[in-house]
């Protein structure tokens, strides 16, 4: 928002414009001559001004020598104060100052005032001044509003400068269209999305409990009885149709902000967007949907518990037959607020990345695990979409960033013992046609497709797997597709992911050499650990066309040798805890050094031994002495 306001005044000679200004600086009228021109006012935060901003008020001079700094000033200012005083000057408002205006490209709000009021006489009646106005507000629509001033007798003087002030701070343009009589479609849907945030139960009616919620909110106030009594009544007097003992749906919270700009009391709406965030523009302030978060080197971005707490309740909210699965229109009505589905899952042909029921719905272990994903793939979209869809930390000052927590960097993988992750991401490598898309399938619990589809772009599948022990995280299997040779490349790459899973077909002859020649051509994957996996293990044995067969291979790397599953085997999610364990616990991946046998029992011995010896000696020549 504006801090700093600056008015230009602008009008006929004559018509008091400096009177004016003098006027509200003295707070007095100068009866006396003034100057044509006053100079420069500055106005501090401290002097009754809306959302405490700075005032600078300019005196300008309408004569055809001065029109250079006119221009000038005009073209700085960002509201222009236009002050009429007689019929001549009124006639001039539409034939030259407004046409004047809009030839300088100016496009700032312009504040209309009817000035020496106590020269008008009984013909200044609220009908005249109505004629009046409407028609040259109707015809120029930068007019924001209108008022008729006396500096003689101090009435509405400090008014027409704080109508000035709001114009700027509060500007009517951006919220509702007077030619239309409507709110805009951008403020509409601001404020559509605030209704849905403060629609707790999301039963399309903000009750007594919920509207008090919003008061506090928005206005930091609570929100008396009457006050509330007050807007069941108008509302339900202007929309006869609304169920307002239910509480005040959304075509009744539109009425009645359409109500406050038709009163001028535009500001209300204001405070209403602004403490949701939104800007003059009617966006979302990029500081609140993008706030800084920054994932170090070898670490990852996790969900908080109040992260998971959140997008669990959301789920539970907006399954509204509580069959356990968001079906297309719950999952329409969940992301309303929001642009859409996030970029990455549509491009991942989401909900088929998780976990789905047999109606194809996601599933809640499915959406905790999406979110899962998505927060340690891009965090920032998941604090994207925090924002645009409510989320409120434990404090209400709290950031988006509350929902999520960053894990303990884990750059040493060999080192023996767990990381402190609670997601995983696991490459699936291996020749075409070795059966690794089946392998996904099965990890989301989906049937076994016997019909060959080879995988050109990546394919991701994310589900929660429990560890022995009972823990449980959440694995992320990916596989490569074509673009298998450039991640592998990719250094950034190989350091984000946890495991490699070299799956061949164990009923096939040249799957293995694929992982071989794999091996050789990218040495840097000796860095990561790895699990060896025999797939289509149902089908009868071959051997492969390698120099070494799988195991004579694994072995002479010191690590295990290759676990043959296949997915029609219900024990296939052993493979799937033994991947998560892995990952979780990189130095069981590794090889096996062989380190030499621990000879410490030995020497202790014999340095006993030694010892032992070396006392009986001194014993017997001490003895021997003695004699």
């Amino acid at each position: 928002m504006t801090t700093v306001v600056r008015i230009c005044v602008c009008g006929d000679e004559g018509t008091g414009k400096s009177s004016l200004i003098a006027s509200l600086v003295k707070d007095t009228f100068v009866a006396n001559k003034i100057q044509s021109v006053l100079p420069q006012v500055t106005l501090p935060p401290t002097i009754g001004t809306p959302e405490n901003v700075t005032t600078t008020i300019v005196d300008t001079s309408a004569r055809p020598q001065d029109r250079t700094t006119l221009r000038k000033e005009i073209r700085k200012c960002n509201v222009i104060l236009l002050v009429y005083a007689d019929h001549y000057s009124y006639e001039r408002v539409a034939l030259f100052w407004m046409p004047y205006f809009r030839s300088l490209g100016v496009n700032v709000p312009v504040v209309l005032c009817a000035n020496k009021s106590d020269l008008a006489g009984s013909g200044s009646t609220p009908q005249v001044f109505d004629e009046e106005m409407l028609p040259v507000m109707a015809e120029f629509r930068e007019i924001d509003s209108c008022i008729r001033t006396s500096a003689k007798e101090q009435h509405n003087v400090i008014e027409v400068f704080y109508l000035c002030q709001k114009a700027v701070t509060h500007p009517i343009a951006p919220l509702y269209d007077h030619k239309e009589c409507q709110l805009k479609p951008a403020c509409v849907a601001a404020l559509k999305r605030v209704f849905y945030l403060c629609d707790k139960d999301q039963d399309g009616y903000l009750n007594d409990e919920e509207m008090h919620e919003f008061q506090e909110k928005s206005f930091e106030k609570p929100l008396l009885p009457e006050e509330l009594n007050n807007i069941k009544l108008t509302v339900s007097k202007a929309v006869p149709t609304s169920s307002i003992e239910k509480g005040l749906d959304v075509h009744g919270f539109l009425y009645l902000n359409k109500l406050y700009a038709e009163k001028g009391r535009h500001e209300t709406i204001w405070f209403i967007l602004r403490k949701h965030h939104y800007t003059d523009s009617l966006s979302l302030e990029d500081s609140f949907l993008h706030p800084r978060f920054d994932v170090p080197d070898y670490a990852s971005a996790e969900l908080s518990p109040a992260g998971y707490r959140f997008f669990m309740d959301l789920f539970l909210t907006f399954d509204k037959d509580n069959d356990g699965g968001l079906n297309d229109q719950e999952l329409a009505a969940l992301f309303a607020p929001t642009p859409g589905l996030p970029q990455s899952w549509l491009e991942t042909s989401f909900p088929s990345s998780t976990v789905r029921n047999e109606a194809g719905h996601i599933t809640l272990q499915g959406w905790l695990a999406q979110w899962s994903m998505t927060t340690f793939l891009e965090p920032k979209t998941t604090l994207e979409y925090l924002a645009y869809l409510g989320f409120e930390g434990p404090n209400a000052r709290d950031l988006t960033t509350a929902a999520l927590k960053v894990t303990k960097p884990r750059k040493r993988r060999r080192r023996p013992g767990r990381v402190e992750r609670n997601v995983v991401l696991c490459y699936i490598v291996g020749s075409a046609g070795a059966g690794k898309s089946s392998l996904l399938d099965a990890f989301l619990n989906r049937p076994f497709d016997g019909l060959y589809h080879p995988t050109i772009k990546p394919r991701r599948a994310v589900n929660s797997v429990e560890l022995p022990g009972g823990k449980q995280c959440y694995l992320i299997l990916e596989e490569l597709g074509e673009l298998e040779p450039a991640i592998l490349e990719n250094q950034a790459k190989l350091d984000a992911c946890d495991l490699i899973c070299y799956a061949y077909d164990s009923s096939e002859p040249d799957s293995f050499s694929h992982i071989v020649d794999l091996r050789k051509r990218y040495p840097q994957l000796d860095e990561l650990p790895a699990i060896y996996t025999a797939l289509k293990a149902d089908r009868d044995k071959t051997t492969q066309r390698s120099e070494l067969q799988p195991d004579a291979y694994t072995a002479a790397l010191n690590m295990a040798a290759p676990l043959h599953v296949s997915v029609t085997w219900n024990s296939i999610s052993e493979l799937f805890v033994a991947l998560a364990e892995a990952a979780t616990n990189p130095s069981t991946a590794f090889p096996k050094s062989e380190e030499p046998p621990d000879r410490t029992s030995l020497y202790m011995a014999l340095a006993a031994t030694s010892c032992a010896a070396l006392a009986a000696f001194m014993i017997w020549r001490r003895s021997t002495n003695s004699v």
